[in-house]
């Protein structure tokens, strides 16, 4: 078995795992009850919130604050919905974000913009973003600045820190939001560093287990009533996310901060260039032509849909996916790809390999070989389906 769908989910390793089962079978206490079991709980919970928030670089409590979620998208959706609806705005309030956010971001955008906020979206394309059309966009108006850090299907590393410095010159009511989801641990995901005042991330992307997410807010946003809950009940993460927190995910989510390799992006580097250099006639890399991260790559093969790939390669026990994981499997032609440049036939013929730093050399060349065979073998079939009228 060859895995290489790291940027849709990580597998767990024994220590998270572990930690997990202690605090599901040992350490099971509600961290809201009053009594010892409940407050052997909360410390565990306050362990977990400090190694989170260090794992953002950020070391001082005062700076801001960290609440866990149920995932990625529940942050990214509190992010969003908890600012827009924060506050009564008495003029047309406007949104800047990108035509290729992922799904959490852009649907919560849509749903906005059917409510009355102007939305502009960023072009993408080749995994810049046109500044251009960033200083165009940006004035008094804007109350909302989301770009995410790394682009979930191209690996498309966005310049978080230089948008959101010229939103702070020339929208100073707006608040700068970015889904770290796929950054996370990657690259420098600093609040401060990356002028942010909201950062998304997920555990299960990191070596975590799934179902827990947080996100972090600057301390003057909730000092300010910028922010506001999305989910009520009985005011657990300090009002801002209610229902008993899921502490084997919490407790899993910062382990997996504290394990993951320091060094990584070394060993991914020389693996993508392993992969990237050998590829088989017909297949070639969308390669964006700002910065990217390594663990993602994405590749055109042309006249295959992507779907029928993943199919073949999981047939033989290679796993890869059609784009994004959260909808692969709706077989709609991927909104980033074609921000990125692409038509629709080459983004429907596109399949992401993400990589992680456990992966070895000799995967790298199965895949290579495999991915040879699959494509000669889907062409030579596509072309008997054509000469007998198939297609």
């Amino acid at each position: 078995m060859i895995y290489f769908d790291n940027s849709a989910t990580t597998p767990i390793g024994k220590a998270v795992a572990g930690a997990v089962c202690r605090t599901m079978t040992e350490k099971w206490g509600n961290p809201s009850a009053a009594h010892g079991k409940g407050r052997e709980a909360e410390l565990e919970l306050d362990a977990a919130r400090r190694a989170v928030r260090e794992s953002f670089g950020v070391k001082r409590q005062s700076d801001g604050m960290l609440i866990f979620t149920g995932s990625g998208t529940e942050a990214d959706n509190l992010a969003i919905t908890g600012t827009l609806y924060s506050k009564n705005f008495r003029f047309i309030p406007k949104i800047v974000t990108t035509d290729s956010e992922h799904p959490a971001v852009a649907r919560s955008v849509d749903e906005a913009e059917k409510k009355g906020f102007e939305v502009v979206r960023l072009s993408t394309r080749r995994g810049v973003i046109n500044f251009e059309e960033l200083a165009s966009a940006l004035d008094e108006r804007v109350v909302l600045v989301s770009v995410m850090r790394v682009n979930n299907e191209t690996g498309a590393v966005y310049p978080v820190k230089e948008i959101f410095g010229e939103a702070r010159k020339k929208s100073p009511y707006a608040v700068t939001h970015t889904d770290a989801v796929q950054g996370y641990m990657k690259i420098n995901c600093n609040p401060d560093f990356l002028n942010a005042d909201l950062v998304s991330v997920s555990g299960h992307k990191i070596g975590g287990p799934k179902g827990i997410g947080a996100l972090w807010a600057r301390q003057e946003l909730i000092r300010s009533k910028r922010l506001a809950p999305i989910i009520f009940g009985g005011g657990q993460e300090n009002g801002m996310r209610s229902g008993t927190e899921n502490m084997p995910g919490i407790v899993g989510m910062a382990a997996a901060a504290s394990l993951f390799p320091a060094h990584g992006s070394e060993r991914v580097t020389e693996l993508r260039n392993i992969i990237v250099s050998g590829l088989p006639e017909g297949v070639a890399c969308n390669t964006c032509d700002g910065d990217y991260l390594p663990n993602i790559i994405s590749l055109l093969c042309r006249g295959i849909k992507s779907e029928v790939l993943v199919r073949f390669l999981s047939e033989r026990g290679i796993y890869v996916s059609a784009g994004s994981a959260c909808s692969a499997k709706r077989l709609k032609t991927s909104p980033a790809l074609t921000a990125f440049g692409l038509s629709p036939d080459e983004a429907d013929s596109t399949i992401r390999v993400s990589i992680s730093a456990d992966n070895t050399e000799e995967e790298c060349r199965m895949f290579l070989s495999e991915l040879e065979d699959a494509v000669k073998a889907l062409q030579k079939k596509r072309g008997q389906a054509v000469k007998n009228g198939g297609f």
